[in-house]
């Protein structure tokens, strides 16, 4: 694993890759932000940091570039269905923590499935930004529940132009 450390326009982000894929982004100071990063190895110029430097500078210029290399973020079998329902969430649109469950539920053949669970797995998604967990609101819309905390959750929000 390897790691690089990054500005953003919400201030300094990590980035990990096993070399071939992106693995993990966080925001520093963010909650879950992995321990040991001081230990891991440093390498600004593996693949995929130069692309995922492109991806930041358009993503923050309003756009909504899609992701030109592979995710590989690390979980459970479930953390892993529940962030790959969060790439479905278009650019700009937000969704529930219930429609989430509710579609997850339809999609195992199961009658439902706890918000509560599929919060707790959008809270530990290991790659921030680009598996969007911040599209995701609590039940009335509210900005509930973002590892990066909400002003940032709120800001990149309003970048997307997603209402809320």
């Amino acid at each position: 694993m390897v790691i690089a450390a990054l500005d953003t326009p919400l201030g300094p982000a990590t980035a990990a890759s096993d070399g071939d894929a992106l693995t993990g982004f966080w925001f520093v100071g963010q909650k879950y932000y992995p321990r040991g990063v001081a230990d891991w190895t440093r390498s600004p110029d593996a693949a995929p940091f130069a692309a995922l430097r492109e991806w930041l500078s358009a993503y923050f210029a309003g756009q909504g570039p899609a992701c030109p290399f592979p995710l590989r973020p690390e979980g459970t079998a479930f953390q892993r269905a529940v962030w790959a329902l969060l790439l479905t969430i278009p650019h700009g649109e937000t969704t529930t923590y219930g429609r989430l469950a509710a579609e997850l539920a339809a999609r195992q053949g199961l009658p439902s499935m706890s918000a509560q669970a599929v919060g707790g797995a959008v809270g530990h998604n290991p790659i921030s930004l680009l598996i969007p967990c911040h599209r995701v609101l609590g039940a009335s819309g509210a900005l509930t529940g973002y590892a990066g905390g909400i002003e940032k959750k709120e800001a990149l929000l309003r970048l997307e132009g997603a209402r809320f």
